[in-house]
């Protein structure tokens, strides 16, 4: 692990900050790669964590080949649509095999996307087809393994962003079956694994990891408990009418960049509660029997 130094883009954001201090705390040397005139105090963060910062122009791929220099390990955590996870990912994956870095580990952190449908997911897509284009470049010679970690849903979303809970109406919310399985991870524990994953140099090209597996049906009895209030089930329609309400969502949705309009949300949960994108099998114990963050602590 002495020998080891990841470099970390999209290390500005909230996961990437988190994955800046899970690399610290293990003594991880990392290099983490900003853009130009990024604010001092978000650079004072990162090198708070132990990182070295670099500022960097991500549209230069020399200069990020520089900047890649000496790397065992690119970890990305950048987020956005195609120019970000096709273009600048191609980029910083372009980099890392010219600078002689080994692995790469891409902003994948979702759920399992390779059991998808295409076409169902807009932002899943992007990823299917960044890891396509990953194939394609070590098909062609290129010594450099990736790893995609694959998490399910954030379970911090649970407290205000995903809409399952209702709490005015003392309601979970699901689509389809009461009884289906979902899989929740906290971005701490995401973070904290992808560290491990960083210095991994066996790493396998996709982990999978869930904090918590919980149907609607559980997460109505954990909001029961914690609550004392009865919670119930509020069962929105099947999922074939939940594809018919995306599709509605999106022609009425004005054209814009925006990551996670309304419509996306859906198309993330319908891939949740149809089952296709379940984790199965769990990687957790790969480093080690280790307490996860679950559900019932998240709402706590």
């Amino acid at each position: 692990m002495s020998d080891a130094l990841v470099i970390l883009a999209g290390g500005t954001g909230d996961l990437g900050g988190r994955i800046a201090a899970a690399l610290g705390r293990r003594g991880i040397a990392f290099r983490a790669l900003v853009r130009p005139g990024t604010p001092a105090s978000v650079r004072a963060r990162l090198e708070s964590a132990g990182g070295t910062v670099l500022p960097v122009a991500h549209d230069d791929v020399a200069a990020l080949t520089r900047a890649c220099a000496g790397g065992s390990c690119l970890v990305s955590a950048v987020n956005g649509l195609e120019p970000v996870i096709i273009g600048l990912q191609g980029r910083l994956l372009d980099a890392a095999v010219a600078a002689g870095v080994r692995h790469f580990i891409p902003s994948d952190y979702s759920l399992d996307f390779t059991r998808t449908r295409p076409g169902d997911n807009r932002n899943l897509d992007l990823r299917r087809s960044f890891m396509a284009h990953i194939d394609r470049v070590q098909a062609a010679g290129a010594a450099i393994r990736s790893t995609s970690v694959l998490n399910g849903a954030f379970a911090d979303l649970l407290t205000g962003q995903a809409p399952l809970i209702l709490h005015k109406r003392r309601r979970v919310l699901y689509w389809g079956s009461a009884d289906q399985p979902l899989d929740f991870t906290t971005r701490d524990d995401v973070a904290e694994y992808v560290a491990e994953v960083s210095v991994d140099a066996s790493a396998p090209r996709i982990l999978r990891i869930a904090g918590s597996t919980v149907s609607p049906r559980q997460l109505a009895g954990i909001m029961t408990e914690l609550s004392g209030e009865r919670f119930g089930l509020w069962r929105a329609g099947g999922i074939g009418l939940l594809s018919v309400l995306i599709r509605i969502a999106r022609g009425v949705t004005p054209r814009s960049e925006a990551v996670f309009p309304a419509w996306q949300g859906m198309q993330y949960l319908r891939d949740m509660a149809s089952g296709r994108g379940r984790l199965q099998p769990l990687d957790n114990d790969r480093y080690g029997v280790r307490t996860w963050s679950t559900v019932r602590d998240v709402l706590r």
